[in-house]
């Protein structure tokens, strides 16, 4: 166990009572004489990364091959199978392939955005992409290789990979690094913010009766976007197949807004064009074997919408409604042999993609696929939305940094952006704690950073700290409620899908409609403060719900902000139906005296942007 694991005892007296303590595994724990209080662990680390999935895991990589800071990764799950690539990946979607350079990438991603986006950024990581890549490769990764030992590309910016363990491998080495230290299955609600500076954060584990306050010179957001917002495709028993993790709820997105960070390009909503009920992949089909959209008579459709990630779902929305549906990916003019490397490469991803092919006793070459639009989600690896940072991926708190698809500005990022935001903002952060940073050959240097000490970080700190853990024991202390965590989702997801654009108004929504969205979602707000917790699992319920909330009243602030409709379906807006070039630029948020101030900045073209 690392050193800076250890326990500082304390006594505290205030709104939580007066504590006794006992020695356990090796740490103090302080113990409440009341019977609904935490057991709180106090720890202390360099550097803290909420989030161990692809940008987390590789940020304290990144950090431990340059320092020998002490790198504490938190996780709500478990980081061998947690975050987008917990069951695997066929291919990396972002990467330069031969007779291409990164700017082609930012011009890509640039136009599939219709220009709402950071070029510092996209440049930034792309120039990464590579890179990455071959570290993969070196650690384990299969990435398939053709007969000159080049990697096998999908399309223009893809390659193939053998990719059901890439999160493994990322975990294994993780582990095999002295200096990072992993704690899985404790859920982190609230960052510890004075005078726009970052301290460390506060979760709970969801196992045991125990509550964490964790200090940090620098803390890395990396806990992944935001799904389960609006009503999902499938109901009942299977509402949790969706095209976006089920336990991504915005966590870090939440954290974030409710301490003031400013926040970027929500109305960017994403929409992902899947192959229906299973929720598989498309993309696979389209760039992997050539087929093509087309609707219920045959013709080709993509030509006349476009085929813009956007664009892609609007044509599929407007043939459905204009009475041309079902659409589908053209299937059945590929070869036998191609319908059969679909099997397989649905078997590593979307298993129940193979076994609906299966099942039906037709395979792909015999039966075109049927296809359909997601409910939409806030993620910044697909589109721009996310926390608005500089070059260096640091936020607008001083000390708190942001990759993945908690990132705003960098669409089209998928895996290798990850990758490639969790290493720059890795190397950013250990510049900033160490003024003569450079590593060494063998990627070793020496680091002292300055450890925050809860003695010196003032009452404010301590009555933040003091809150969220009251918070917490109310919520396991009280009387149950006449509702559940269900309930109000539900009603949120309803809310949300026929007042803000989701599948019942085709991804459509007014003004009108918005104001009575964020009016409803005020009210279910306020429900989730009566909200009953019989155990830390169920703590966690509660929390994911409120985190979603949040979120939802940002994705309305953000739908109104933009007065125009610039992505079909991603923000349709009835409004204002057409593009509008006074709003070429950024829409963004924060919150103020409780309240979202919305503020609109100009593009970003230069290759480095800092925080003014």
């Amino acid at each position: 166990m690392p050193v800076f694991l250890h326990i500082i005892p304390i006594i505290q007296i205030g709104i939580r009572g007066i504590y006794n303590y006992t020695m356990e595994q090796g740490g103090y724990y302080i113990m409440s004489e009341k019977e609904n209080q935490l057991k709180v662990k106090e720890l202390h680390t360099d550097v803290l990364i909420l989030g161990g999935g692809t940008a987390g895991c590789y940020a304290a990589l990144t950090i431990a091959r340059n320092s020998n800071l002490n790198v504490l990764i938190v996780e709500k799950a478990d980081i061998r199978r947690s975050g987008c690539l917990a069951a695997g990946v066929n291919a990396l979607n972002a990467y330069i392939t031969k007779g291409h350079v990164p700017q082609d990438y930012v011009d890509y991603a640039a136009k599939d955005a219709a220009g709402i986006v950071r070029h510092d950024l996209l440049l930034s990581a792309a120039k990464e992409f590579n890179n990455v890549t071959r570290d993969l490769e070196q650690l384990g990764l299969v990435i398939l290789k053709d007969e000159n030992g080049e990697y096998v590309a999908r399309g223009n910016r893809n390659i193939k990979i053998n990719g059901e363990n890439i999160k493994p491998i990322l975990a294994d080495a993780v582990k095999s690094k002295e200096s990072i230290e992993v704690l899985n299955h404790v859920n982190i609600t609230d960052l510890l913010v004075e005078n726009n500076k970052v301290y460390g954060a506060v979760g709970f584990s969801v196992r045991e009766k125990l509550a964490y306050v964790i200090y940090a010179s620098k803390v890395l957001v990396a806990t992944g976007g935001a799904a389960g917002l609006y009503r999902p495709n499938n109901p009942g028993f299977s509402r949790h197949k969706m095209w976006y993790p089920p336990f991504n709820t915005g966590a870090g997105f939440a954290m974030g807004i409710i301490k003031g960070a400013e926040m970027t390009t929500f109305e960017m909503r994403f929409i992902a064009l899947r192959c229906k009920d299973t929720i598989a992949p498309t993309g696979t089909l389209a760039q992997g074997v050539g087929a093509k959209q087309i609707n219920s008579k045959g013709e080709i459709y993509e030509d006349k919408y476009g085929i813009t990630t956007s664009e892609r779902v609007y044509g599929t929305v407007c043939e459905n409604v204009e009475g041309r549906g079902p659409c589908y990916l053209k299937t059945t003019d590929i070869s036998e042999e191609q319908s059969k490397d679909l099997l397989k490469a649905y078997l590593n991803m979307a298993p129940s993609q193979t076994l609906k092919w299966i099942e039906s006793g037709r395979l792909p070459h015999e039966q075109d696929v049927e296809i359909e639009g997601t409910e939409p989600y806030i993620v910044g690896g697909h589109t721009a939305s996310g926390y608005w940072v500089d070059t260096d991926r640091q936020t607008t708190i001083d000390g708190l940094y942001a990759a993945g698809d908690v990132a705003g500005g960098c669409p089209q990022k998928y895996v290798t952006g990850g990758l490639a935001e969790g290493k720059i903002a890795a190397l950013a952060m250990l510049k900033t704690l160490s003024g003569n940073y450079k590593a060494t050959d063998d990627g070793k240097n020496n680091l002292n950073a300055d450890k925050a000490s809860s003695d010196e970080l003032g009452q404010s700190i301590s009555s933040q700290v003091d809150q969220v853990i009251a918070d917490y024991e109310r919520a396991l202390g009280r009387d149950k409620s006449g509702y559940s965590v269900e309930d109000i989702e539900e009603a949120m997801q309803k809310v949300m899908d026929e007042y803000a654009g989701g599948i019942a108004t085709n991804y459509r929504y007014n003004e009108k409609q918005l104001g009575l969205a964020r009016e409803k979602i005020d009210r279910l707000t306020i429900l989730t403060d009566k909200l009953t917790a019989a155990s830390m699992h169920e703590l966690l319920f509660i929390y994911e719900l409120k985190e979603r909330l949040v979120v939802c009243k940002s994705v309305i602030a953000h739908l109104e902000g933009r007065k125009e409709t610039r992505w079909h379906s991603f923000n349709e807006n009835l409004d204002y139906p057409t593009e509008d070039s006074s709003f070429f630029g950024y829409v963004n948020s924060r919150l103020e005296d409780g309240k979202l101030k919305m503020l609109f900045r100009p593009i970003v073209t230069d290759e480095r942007y800092d925080h003014n």
